[in-house]
This record gives structure tokens, sequence and C-alpha cells, in this order.
């Protein structure tokens, strides 16, 4: 957004802009545009700390079941953004969370990806209810994803944010910024680092697998993993990892 210029106040008898002459000259009222898209701070729930530590523990330490499917709401894409854009005209932009999950192997940072199919992979997480705050909303959708089915519940510990990501237009390209010429995003992504307890139990859905990808497999690797999954080396760096 340009920044208005400071005007200085002329002496009274110097001829103003009125007549066409002097300086500064009066600015010309505009038409009003399109309301700005607005973006709200939201402050960080534990703010973070110059080398903060993050605790990694051993993929070992993990248990996995299975659980029923979990289908996705729309049966293709075409259809994805039919429903995204039907939704847009009644409740405004998406907002959907993305939980990065992260345990070691051999010393090296792996990050839980869920993988449908022979190419497809994603974060745990999904779109918000109407008026669902963020970090709870991303706790019942990693409970849905990922919870365990034997009654105990699971907590979930989310650190911090670690990326925004937002779509322009009822199309598939995302961006870490919202593009100069855009009021209105269609859908805004916040990716939350959640740190998991040194043991725990998932129920991953039949229909999916879980893997735990190396960050090294992941860095600048766009075309294998997409550009928001193939970010996440760069957006973690600024975590000092603790292998435990």
């Amino acid at each position: 957004m340009a920044m208005a210029a400071t005007q200085m106040k002329q002496p009274g008898n110097m001829p103003n802009a009125a007549g066409g002459h002097g300086w500064p000259r009066r600015a010309q009222p505009q038409p009003p545009g399109p309301p700005a898209f607005e973006q709200k701070f939201v402050p960080n729930q534990s703010p973070a700390a110059i080398n903060r530590p993050i605790n990694l523990y051993p993929l070992t330490n993990y248990t996995f079941n299975t659980k029923e499917p979990l289908f996705e709401k729309d049966p293709s894409v075409p259809a994805r953004f039919q429903r995204m854009r039907d939704e847009f005209d009644k409740i405004g932009m998406r907002r959907s969370v993305e939980g990065v999950l992260l345990v070691h192997k051999h010393g090296l940072p792996h990050v839980f990806l869920l993988q449908l199919g022979t190419t497809f992979f994603k974060l745990p997480g999904g779109e918000l209810n109407p008026g669902e705050d963020e970090v709870e909303g991303l706790k019942r959708l990693l409970t849905e994803t990922l919870g365990r089915q034997d009654g105990v519940k699971q907590e979930w510990i989310v650190e911090d944010t670690i990326g925004n990501w937002w779509r322009p237009n009822f199309e598939p390209p995302q961006y870490p910024y919202v593009p100069p010429h855009i009021t209105k995003p269609k859908e805004h992504k916040r990716l939350f680092l959640v740190q998991l307890a040194e043991k725990a139990l998932f129920a991953v859905p039949k229909n999916y697998k879980l893997v735990a990808a190396p960050l090294f497999e992941l860095y600048d690797n766009a075309q294998g993993y997409g550009p928001i999954i193939s970010s996440l080396p760069q957006a973690l760096s600024r975590f000092n990892f603790i292998y435990i």
C-alpha cells in the first residue's frame, strides 16, 4: 500500500492549489475502490526464543494401528474448487490448518506425511469450521485423522506457526504471501509445529499410508512433494532440534 506523502502548511499570502498554482496541489478526490484485504495479527501462543529447542524422539517410540477409511469431501479436484466457490459466496475465505509432526531416525529429522496412492502426499489437517479457533480446530482434525480408537484421549501440543500460505484464486496454486493485486484470497492455510509426546499410538485410516519422510528428501523437491511440503526444511531451520 502506497504511503501518503507528508504535506506542509503553506503561508497564507501564497497562492494555493485551488487556483491551479503553488505547491502542494490539492489531491483530486478518487472514486472508492474495492475494500483492501486486511491481515489480522495473531500473536504466537508460545513466543519463539533464540535457539529455541524442539525435542525429537525416535520413530521406534511410536506405534501405529489402522482404522476406518477417511475420505475427502470432494470426489475430484474440479468438485473441490466448485465447492470452494460456492462456500466463498456464503462464508468467505476458506481457512485450513495442517500439523507438522516430527520424529528422528538415526539422528536425522523426519516429518510424518499421509500418502494416498503412489504420488500424493499431504500433511495431516484440513478445513476449519466457520468461526472455529485455529489451534482447537487443528487438534480436532489431528484426532479425526490420526487419533487412537481405544478411548484414550490423544494430547496434541501445538507449539508455533511455521508457515502461512494463500490461494489467490479458485485454482491449485498457493503462495507464501498475498499477491499485491489480490484483495480477497480464496483460502488461507496455516502450518503449525506440533510437539509429539515421547511415546504415542496413532491410528491411520486404511486408505492412507503414514510415512516418515526425511527433511533432506523434501528439500528442493517440489516436483515430488509440492511447494508447501518441500519448503518445510527452510521453515524448520530456525529451530534447534534436540535428539532424545
